[in-house]
């Protein structure tokens, strides 16, 4: 494909510009197709700085791009090939602090509250709306471009978009499948290209369901399920490497516990017999029991690091492979029908009795014509289905809200939601937020 443009949209972010810039300039595809790289963005003071050091960069590293930067979006898209969302609404923080902090005051016991329970409702009313007129705007301009989604909660965000554009080649892309490769060879002390995995499930909520060996499909779980636990309890870091680095600089290094920020981690392994691809403070906004058992100190040491690390670190501009978006572009345009190991699309018959808009978390094959994703249903064990059924009604009921905007349907999305187990405090708590939020929320009535 000659010239590929793709569109960063959210580019006056230079976390997401910069790792964005440094993906595509690994690519020998893109950079042999000249590919034309569009920035977007509402703030144009952001996105002009970001613009700034992307060219020079480019100039540096003789990189054979074209980059341009406007605050029109119908500019922007027009003749996109690939589209990449990254946004974020408001203050970042100190709206997901109101998510997951105001729930606890009214004695809903959720985790974490930015994609799951009462905080991940609420981080979806604000977020999901953009993102639908974005898409909107997409179907009328560049209806065949293919539209990857980076933004929080992913599979809320993403169940919503099926449901309103159905047609949309809407992909929801999430890097902690890379935990499997981290920690799967040391388990098992072999090389990972010697393994061949499966997992799946939702965004954030997602388990290894399947590990065999390449060679002649010998099944490794039985081993993985033995030496996981030595394995976890003695792990030497709690945090994902570049915030650790960062803890370490600034010497406020934390000694590791048995198990750190992985209580409920050891529980799905011990009684599921699953091994979660993701730690405490993801996959506990999910279970409604999870509050129980997950490391609360862990998950707020986790959030107070990371949050500093997000506000305190300058973003660099590196030629580095940070997100699976560009290896996915390439199996696109060289239609090389390779499997990427988790995407977020619709379910599409791939888990049984999911609704076909569902949006789920699998293996992909990706050529061309698009992504096509295998089906699991087969190997998903009964317990963790179970858990996962909880959340289609969940999910149907944000998206009902944010298309409808309905303050009864979105009561009624709380109301199933494991983690709440009081109507009227539910119910106040919900009003709360509603006037507390209302320059997001001021839609729903």
């Amino acid at each position: 494909m000659d010239n590929p443009k793709i569109v960063l949209i959210g580019a006056g972010s230079a976390q997401f510009g910069y790792s964005t810039l440094g993906d595509i300039a690994q690519s020998e595809t893109l950079k042999e197709g000249k590919a034309e790289i569009v920035l977007h963005d509402i703030n144009p003071t952001s996105m002009g700085i970001v613009a700034k050091n992307l060219q020079d960069f480019i100039d540096a590293e003789n990189l054979p791009f074209t980059l341009s930067a406007t605050t029109s979006r119908a500019e922007a898209l027009k003749g996109a090939d690939f589209c990449i969302i990254s946004i974020e609404i408001g203050n970042r923080f100190e709206l997901w602090e109101q998510d997951w902090k105001l729930p606890l005051q009214y004695g809903m016991q959720q985790v974490f509250g930015e994609n799951g329970g009462p905080g991940g409702l609420f981080h979806a009313l604000r977020i999901t709306p953009p993102i639908l007129e974005i898409c909107g705007d997409i179907e009328k301009i560049c209806p065949d471009a293919f539209v990857f989604n980076f933004s929080n909660p992913m599979s809320r965000i993403c169940t919503t978009v099926n449901m309103k554009f159905p047609h949309l080649k809407f992909i929801g892309l999430c890097h902690e499948i890379a935990s499997l490769e981290q920690h799967l060879p040391k388990i098992l002390n072999r090389s990972w290209d010697s393994l061949k995995v499966t997992a799946g499930g939702l965004n954030h909520f997602s388990v290894l369901l399947e590990a065999v060996d390449a060679q002649d499909g010998t099944d490794l779980y039985p081993e993985i399920r033995e030496k996981a636990p030595d394995y976890f309890a003695t792990l030497p870091t709690w945090l994902p490497e570049m915030i650790a680095s960062a803890e370490r600089s600034a010497g406020e290094e934390k000694p590791t516990r048995p198990w750190h920020e992985r209580s409920l981690f050891k529980v799905i392994l011990e009684k599921f017999g699953l091994l979660p691809i993701t730690t405490d403070s993801h996959f506990g906004e999910y279970p409604g029991w999870a509050w129980d058992v997950v490391d609360h100190e862990g998950i707020v040491d986790f959030y107070n690091s990371y949050k500093r690390f997000v506000l305190s670190t300058k973003p660099k501009l590196e030629i580095k492979l940070t997100e699976r978006v560009v290896p996915v572009i390439d199996g696109i345009i060289n239609d090389s029908h390779y499997e990427e190991s988790a995407v977020n699309i619709p379910n599409d018959g791939l888990i049984p009795d999911f609704p076909s808009f569902m949006s789920i978390e699998v293996p992909a094959q990706v050529s061309r014509s698009g992504l096509r994703g295998r089906e699991i249903g087969s190997i998903l064990p009964p317990g963790f289905a179970g858990l996962l059924y909880n959340q289609v009604a969940i999910h149907r009921l944000t998206a009902e809200t944010i298309l409808t905007g309905s303050r009864e349907i979105a009561l009624q999305a709380l109301l199933t939601d494991q983690a709440v187990n009081k109507v009227q405090a539910a119910e106040k708590m919900l009003d709360h937020m509603l006037t507390l939020q209302n320059r997001y929320l001021g839609y729903i009535k």
